[in-house]
């Protein structure tokens, strides 16, 4: 789901920059210092996710996994996720510096929502309430980061429409994917580091 450099305008790059910003900003206030550890693993285990990609276009696809970090994480998922992207970006040109900020947002957007969605499920976690949060927090993810990259991709006009299409509908059955993992990974941290998921 990285937005290659070249493709966006000169004022959505800028308000990408603006926003991931703040998102960094608040983010950082909200990591504990104690959670460093678990945050920089999680961003290490998007990094490597997201390289095993298939072009599509100007785009791409792949897993995010960024679901699960953001119901792990909360608002330190922004740091995280840019982290992960800004290594992508230097070591193998997937996006750009450019549209950093752009493609942290979409994928740090969907981090949030997940968290947001699925923190009622946390406050008492059981093992079917856990495999439902990872179900909604994979399906809630492609939904947000995939309809702010079509979004993005439309407003450079008409040119991109079926790539956004096409790239919104190719992860549609990833989601079913990152549902499992996502599942499956919660349920294991509840039985073996339930405080991990003692998100604030």
């Amino acid at each position: 789901m990285h937005i290659s450099e070249g493709v966006l305008p000169g004022w959505l790059l800028s308000a990408g920059w603006v926003a991931t910003t703040l998102g960094l900003w608040i983010g950082m206030k909200k990591t504990n210092q104690e959670r460093l550890p678990f945050v920089a693993l999680l961003s290490s285990v998007f990094f490597v996710a997201s390289l095993i990609h298939v072009p599509v276009g100007i785009t791409s696809v792949h897993l995010l996994l960024n679901g699960l970090i953001g119901i792990c994480l909360g608002w330190s998922a922004y740091p995280a996720i840019f982290v992960g992207l800004l290594f992508q970006a230097l070591l193998f040109q997937f996006g750009g510096i450019t549209v950093l900020g752009v493609n942290t947002f979409n994928m740090a957007s969907g981090a949030l929502t997940a968290y947001y969605l699925t923190k009622p499920l946390l406050k008492r976690p059981t093992k079917l309430k856990l495999i439902g949060a990872g179900t909604l927090g994979a399906l809630s993810v492609v939904l947000t980061s995939g309809l702010l990259l079509s979004l993005e991709l439309l407003s450079c006009g008409n040119s991109f429409r079926s790539t956004a299409t096409l790239a919104f509908l190719a992860h549609l059955p990833v989601a079913s994917v990152e549902a499992v993992i996502n599942s499956f990974s919660l349920v294991f941290l509840l039985k073996n580091a339930p405080e991990l998921l003692e998100v604030k």
